[in-house]
């Protein structure tokens, strides 16, 4: 494995997470500590089309290093065609393969967590391996404990035989969605079964969780994704094992905001909208904040708006 920074543990990996784990949000927590970033979910067969949206959501912020592309696989040609494609972008620095999105979606096609099931078994073997076969870069994988039953230890072996050099473990089954807690035992079996480091994934929410379950589980590392949501300075947290200000949560804030203006242009405050409402959990006057955010416009009242309210 040639990414220096799975050489030293513990690491803080950003989750893909659709419609927020855009460029703007993982340059943040890349700024504030986060070690590794993944793109959202892609879909083999808009790579292989070359979807100019596509094009887009494959982008990375200059600091994102390393920086991962994750993809959703239903058929193995276009999964081929789509790492070709990906073979030749420089910056790109590893596949990620998608084995665990629950979503109706993603069930009714054949791609994410439904491969996990035993009569799909022959499918992901041959798309796991043509990933692994045609990619020119490192090929990494997220899943599930499995679909409605666990078989978590036998399809991690099983990736780890087709040439998966990492796997990311979140602790709930597809039918689970995200529903009751994230079952650690679990993916401690992973850990104890596989030559190749894990990651776990699951209801991190702040040191004091990352700190147990990496204990509990001895994984290399947690991903977080949710957890991360209205929280992005958790990645700051876990570097300095807690103790996070208000005048470094606006700092990260502001940063958010300088993102998704410098990514989207004036439509940036729209989309800001909603990380600003989850930013405002807990602070004083957050009903206010929230209305005044919603009616403003102007780059500049929304940035004076942050001032105001998490003022330090």
């Amino acid at each position: 494995m040639n990414i220096s920074i799975l050489k030293s543990k513990p690491y803080f990996f950003l989750a893909p997470l659709a419609s927020y784990t855009d460029l703007p949000f993982r340059s943040v927590v890349k700024k504030f500590g986060c070690d590794m970033t993944f793109s959202e979910m892609i879909n083999v067969n808009a790579i292989a089309y070359n979807n100019e949206k596509t094009k887009k959501m494959m982008q990375k912020s200059p600091i994102e290093k390393p920086y991962f592309v994750q993809v959703a696989a239903n058929n193995v040609e276009n999964a081929i065609k789509a790492v070709e494609i990906i073979n030749e972008i420089d910056w790109i620095d590893g596949i990620d393969i998608n084995l665990g999105c629950p979503v109706n979606k993603a069930r009714r096609s054949g791609f994410g967590g439904v491969l996990l099931k035993d009569e799909n078994i022959n499918l992901l073997k041959d798309i796991v391996s043509s990933i692994v076969k045609t990619s020119k870069k490192i090929v990494s994988a997220k899943m599930r404990l499995g679909f409605d039953e666990i078989v978590a230890v036998d399809r991690a072996k099983l990736l780890e035989d087709l040439g998966v050099e990492f796997l990311t473990v979140h602790g709930r089954t597809v039918k689970q969605m995200y529903k009751g807690e994230a079952n650690y035992e679990e993916i401690k079996k992973v850990v104890e079964n596989v030559n190749i480091p894990v990651i776990a994934n699951g209801d991190v929410t702040d040191f004091k969780k990352a700190e147990y379950v990496l204990n509990f589980t001895s994984a290399s590392g947690v991903a977080i994704g949710r957890g991360a949501v209205g929280k992005p300075w958790i990645f700051l947290e876990m570097k300095q094992k807690g103790n996070i200000t208000q005048k470094q949560k606006k700092e990260v804030i502001l940063e958010h905001f300088n993102q998704m203006i410098s990514y989207y242009g004036e439509y940036g405050v729209i989309l800001f909208r909603k990380h600003a409402h989850a930013y405002s959990k807990g602070i004083s006057k957050a009903s206010e904040f929230r209305s005044k955010i919603n009616e403003a416009k102007d780059i500049e009242v929304v940035r004076k708006l942050i001032e105001e309210y998490w003022c330090s």
